[in-house]
């Protein structure tokens, strides 16, 4: 499948490995930190079909700030939420719903990080604080 796709046209694609469900990530267009850096553009990927798994077909996602509040919406919307939130680790949280229309569609609070970029990126650590221990008085004498 990742050589169909940049062959024809010419994706990035990447493989996740056995740890990730054989996740195929395809870059469609330049990326930065947040994403795609063309407005309307978007990336994806793709799971294998598996024989006894119903209805595999390509599906959207949205990226959302807020999966929390987007659940509200989408419900408050008349569309039915499939579950709760899941972490994919390293990508977001994720879950999928079902709209007014009966489609089928997912929606993922990315983490900050640019997860589609071909090249490594080095992510920052958070600086380890070591914990402060109060100084203690000595107990006064008392004057004599």
């Amino acid at each position: 499948m990742a050589k169909f796709y940049k062959s024809a046209f010419g994706w990035q694609m990447r493989m996740l490995g056995e740890d990730m469900g054989n996740y195929v990530t395809a870059t469609t267009t330049e990326t930065g930190e947040s994403g795609p850096i063309r407005p309307g553009a978007i990336n994806g990927g793709f799971y294998p079909k598996k024989p006894d798994w119903p209805a595999q077909y390509p599906s959207i996602v949205i990226a959302v700030d807020d999966v929390n509040k987007s659940i509200q919406k989408v419900k408050d919307a008349g569309g039915k939420v499939l579950g709760e939130p899941m972490e994919i680790p390293n990508v977001g949280q994720y879950v999928s719903f079902i709209d007014t229309e009966g489609n089928r569609v997912s929606m993922l609070q990315p983490i900050p990080f640019n997860w589609h970029s071909s090249k490594k990126q080095k992510r920052d650590k958070p600086k380890s604080k070591k914990a402060v221990r109060p100084k203690l008085r000595s107990p006064r004498k008392a004057a004599s």
